[in-house]
């Protein structure tokens, strides 16, 4: 089921936003957002919580409610609406095609538009000053952060719960996309559903990390190194998860990917180029692949027991 989901995914992109369930899960906390308590940090904190109950509630149920309606239609037609209905839940192809029009913009030496686009698709982060190789760097880091909550986490609890929990991560993950700062809007609204995605990421992100590492390997970029950069710069994050597939990626390409005033991993290495961007997005494909592969044969194993 997994590689047919990501197949999908590859064949079809992503659907338009008013029938694609992550805008729809977007639309519903924006709409619980209209009623959320203010000057109060204790009654916004449990607000938040309140959102999660909501959502995942909604989303895990709509994903059991699925899987048990196309049960009881014939084997590959099942097997084809639920690989369709996981593809919802994944972005390799949005993502890979977010990187390449960065890339794009630098290969014609179009910084302004690299940058833009950077923003717009990539990161959050201020890009009006980063120069070419800040540029990459920042993009390569969102290769390798967003193919750990992009896909392999998806695939992860499609793999322990099918669908209801392939969902319900997908909700924890948009709350957090939406919530989890620490701005004056959202300090405690977003501090559960912050703190949730973090504990959900633990696993998928090191195992993302181990799946770059596999796939520097399989491609001649430098694994033994991947290996050595993530074990001494993973932690360097403020985050507990997104310095694990990073510094995995900057080891494995030989490159420095710095976010000024935050992190520097694999510091040392070189500045990385825009032919650096499309080495990542090639080890992107390889090491979901090899996470593919991996939850697709658990899934068929627990299966047969």
């Amino acid at each position: 089921m997994p590689l047919l989901a990501l197949l999908f995914d590859l064949l079809l992109g992503d659907p338009p936003n008013r029938i694609h369930p992550t805008a729809w899960m977007g639309n519903l906390i924006h709409w619980l957002m209209r009623f959320r308590p203010r000057q109060n940090p204790l009654a916004e904190w449990m607000y938040g919580v309140f959102i999660l109950l909501v959502g995942l509630t909604l989303t895990a149920g709509g994903g059991l409610a699925f899987s048990f309606l196309t049960g009881h239609l014939p084997i590959w037609t099942g097997i084809l609406l639920n690989a369709l209905a996981l593809k919802l839940t994944l972005s390799l192809r949005g993502l890979d095609c977010a990187a390449g029009e960065v890339q794009s913009a630098l290969q014609a030496e179009n910084l302004p538009e690299a940058r833009r686009l950077l923003s717009w698709h990539l990161v959050s982060r201020d890009t009006s000053q980063l120069d070419e190789s800040r540029v990459c760097a920042a993009a390569i880091e969102s290769v390798a952060e967003n193919a750990s909550d992009g896909i392999v986490a998806p695939l992860f609890f499609y793999a322990l719960g099918g669908l209801p929990l392939a969902f319900a991560y997908r909700f924890a993950n948009t709350a957090d996309s939406m919530l989890g700062y620490r701005d004056a809007e959202r300090e405690w609204l977003g501090k559960v559903p912050a703190r949730l995605d973090d504990l959900l990421n633990l696993i998928p992100a090191r195992l993302t990390g181990l799946f770059i590492i596999l796939a520097a390997f399989l491609t001649g970029a430098n694994g033994r190194q991947a290996w050595r950069i993530l074990w001494r710069d993973s932690r360097l994050t403020a985050s507990p998860n997104a310095g694990i597939p990073m510094s995995a990626m900057a080891g494995a390409l030989g490159v420095e990917l710095e976010k000024v005033d935050h992190y520097c991993l694999g510091k040392g290495l070189c500045a990385p180029a825009t032919a650096d961007l499309l080495r990542a997005r090639r080890l992107l494909y390889f090491a979901i692949a090899l996470a593919a592969l991996s939850f697709t044969l658990w899934s068929g194993y627990v299966t047969q027991r």
